[in-house]
């Protein structure tokens, strides 16, 4: 396992400089590029494991049940909760996610999530291009983020309100063809102004509605 996250951590370095752990955009921003691993560091457990160019584990999802969990937990490398994910409980037509800062208690009812993530069903294919929409409350008509793409391939991208890129996933290439990555390993860059933690959080959903 040391040695794979060590290997992920020297093609993430060597085989994408233009977008290092800590780069600058065109405009002179810092970014951040992180290598995810649709796995998780414990046997018994489904999940994510997110890391650096350094190697170092900076995100991580375990998940001990089996089928589709109605609630996902993103921690830290040491396993500090940052996100909690918990599908909403009411009947809708379409895939809907609460998201709560930190952790949060089963019988909670107190707690406001702090965005909403919609899946996008295309009847009329007004936006084939989108699938989900993120709000900031449950009642709010216009979304805070849209994410476009297909992440069956790994290759989206997160839009805000003004129309800019904030965070994009793509599949990772192998800088020697030693290493068949396929669509269990990919990248996800961050903008600078988006939490990288909430752009994982976004990946989790995106992989529970599209998986």
């Amino acid at each position: 396992m040391f040695l794979f996250r060590n290997s992920l951590s020297r093609s993430v370095h060597d085989g994408h400089q233009e977008h290092p752990e800590l780069s600058k955009t065109q405009g002179g921003d810092l970014c951040t590029s992180l290598t995810v691993w649709r796995k998780s560091l414990i046997v018994s457990c489904k999940g994510f494991t997110v890391i650096d160019s350094d190697g170092n584990l900076v995100y991580r999802v375990d998940t001990y049940m089996g089928g589709r969990p109605k609630e996902l937990l993103l921690m830290d490398g040491s396993g500090k909760p940052i996100f909690t994910m918990r599908r909403h409980k009411k009947l809708r037509p379409v895939d809907t996610w609460l998201v709560y800062g930190g952790e949060v208690g089963e019988l909670c009812t107190s707690e406001e999530p702090i965005f909403y993530v919609k899946k996008s069903i295309n009847i009329l294919h007004a936006k084939p291009n989108v699938v989900a929409y993120v709000y900031r409350r449950s009642r709010d008509k216009r979304h805070a983020y849209t994410i476009e793409g297909l992440y069956s391939q790994r290759s989206c991208k997160v839009v805000d309100e003004n129309k800019r890129v904030v965070a994009e996933i793509r599949p990772k290439d192998s800088l020697n063809g030693c290493i068949p990555f396929g669509l269990e390993v990919f990248v996800l860059i961050v903008q600078a102004g988006l939490d990288p933690g909430f752009a994982m959080a976004l990946v989790l959903l995106l992989d529970q509605m599209f998986s």
